[in-house]
């Protein structure tokens, strides 16, 4: 009993001590949970709106409560159903065609050993990251437009005729990942260049005494090596698998291709915000948010299966 007692006694003032010490990181930390909970978690209250008939003068509490009936006339609405696949149908094609790109990235970076060509090859590839979808999608438009676009310019020269890129519903999604990918992958490469800094280079230097080529090397150290980093952020992609950014959407649509264009984001924009069908959207928000957490779940069972889940 004494030792128990004693060995109790010993944890608690080891429990104490570390507290202690972690004060400081914790009161930096505080400024983080603060953010989380008044801008995170608590306008989830809003929520309830998918539930009303949401009105300004009844206000959230005051409106009448209507069950799932926003629900149903979201997915009885073509238009809803429409844009629900369009956006899957963009994120899907973001994922498969724009996740390789920052590895790949990352991979040729840490082979680059001319370290001027490499800071400037990695400014290039950093910067459009910095600029605005504003910036990104007047450059974009530009360069495609059928009256004076570069792209036109060439193509005219090469065929004798423009194409209308940004009014076809093909080259418009073409467009619209590539447009992502120029603007997004380089910087996303500076994750998993984290990621190689960890690997062991004698790794490296036991493979070249094997006589081991560079894609060998590639492929079963480096690449296994950033593995966990891949799967963390596949995992974080899939969560977001109807979530299409409506910056990008915004600045590239245009009337002729909304069939294709028209996504979750900009839907809430159109029918929420200049609509005032607040409860409508909130619906919709809420599925998309339901959606994503489902697939977070699913996808990070699949991944601790292969011992690489996040929890």
């Amino acid at each position: 009993m004494n030792n128990a007692g004693t060995n109790a006694s010993g944890a608690r003032l080891r429990r104490k001590r570390r507290f202690k010490q972690n004060i400081p990181w914790l009161l930096m930390f505080l400024p983080v949970v603060a953010f989380f909970l008044i801008f995170k978690y608590a306008p989830m209250v809003g929520l309830i709106i998918a539930f009303k008939q949401y009105t300004f003068f009844e206000g959230v509490w005051g409106s009448k409560w209507v069950g799932f009936d926003n629900f149903r006339l979201l997915f009885l609405d073509p238009s809803a159903f429409r844009t629900i696949r369009n956006t899957l149908v963009l994120s899907v094609l973001g994922i498969t065609i724009t996740f390789p790109f920052p590895i790949a990235l990352a991979i040729l970076f840490n082979e680059v050993r001319q370290l001027a060509f490499k800071k400037t090859a990695q400014t290039l590839l950093y910067l459009p990251h910095f600029l605005s979808w504003v910036v990104v999608g007047g450059l974009v438009v530009t360069m495609f437009s059928e009256d004076g676009g570069i792209v036109n310019h060439l193509w005219q020269s090469i065929t004798g005729h423009t194409y209308p890129f940004l009014y076809k519903e093909g080259s418009w999604i073409a467009i619209f990942i590539g447009s992502g990918i120029w603007k997004s992958a380089g910087f996303g490469a500076i994750i998993y260049l984290a990621a190689l800094t960890t690997i062991d280079p004698s790794l490296y230097e036991a493979a070249a005494m094997d006589g081991a080529s560079k894609w060998r090397k590639i492929w079963h150290i480096t690449l296994p090596g950033i593995r966990p980093t891949i799967v963390l952020m596949m995992i974080l992609s899939v969560g977001n698998v109807l979530e299409v950014g409506f910056d990008q959407i915004y600045n590239l649509q245009n009337s002729v291709v909304s069939n294709v264009s028209e996504v979750i984001s900009t839907y809430i924009f159109r029918v929420g915000l200049q609509g005032a069908q607040f409860s409508l959207t909130t619906a919709m928000g809420l599925f998309e948010s339901l959606v994503g957490l489902v697939l977070v779940l699913a996808m990070n069972a699949v991944a601790r299966r292969f011992k690489q889940g996040l929890w």
